[in-house]
């Protein structure tokens, strides 16, 4: 991660390796997550890096939003993964339900949505949040 020795830090998407080799490799573009649960892992590390180009390429074209306004104010913690229905190897579409965990201002707080994922073109990408 930008600013420290990230080969030895573990990433922030909950996963137990170091951010090089986790969710790192996704966002320098050196593989493609494999699973739409991988996906949002990585989605969520690069929201905690602010990784603006991966968010980017990750997202649908037919929701894609022209840029990311990252809050300076918020860091992301840890994201638990609540139930994921397909998105896996075999599959073309598929959803994550996640709780995502920050601390805004010195205030911690939480985020949970059900995220619908698509394979597109070969790659697992984020559509949008279900109701």
């Amino acid at each position: 991660m930008p600013g420290s020795d990230s080969s030895n830090v573990n990433c922030v998407c909950g996963l137990p390796a170091p951010y090089d080799d986790c969710c790192g490799r996704f966002h320098r573009g050196d593989a493609n997550a494999p699973t739409a649960e991988r996906l949002m892992r990585s989605r969520f590390s690069a929201f905690g890096v602010q990784d603006e180009a991966y968010l980017l390429r990750t997202w649908h074209p037919s929701t894609r939003p022209p840029r990311i306004d990252f809050d300076p104010a918020l860091r992301w913690q840890r994201l638990e993964i609540l139930a994921t229905t397909g998105g896996r190897l075999l599959d073309t579409e598929g959803t994550v339900r996640f709780r995502a965990h920050y601390v805004r201002r010195k205030r911690p707080g939480a985020l949970e949505e059900n995220s619908r994922f698509v394979l597109h073109d070969g790659a697992w990408l984020y559509v949008t949040a279900l109701a």
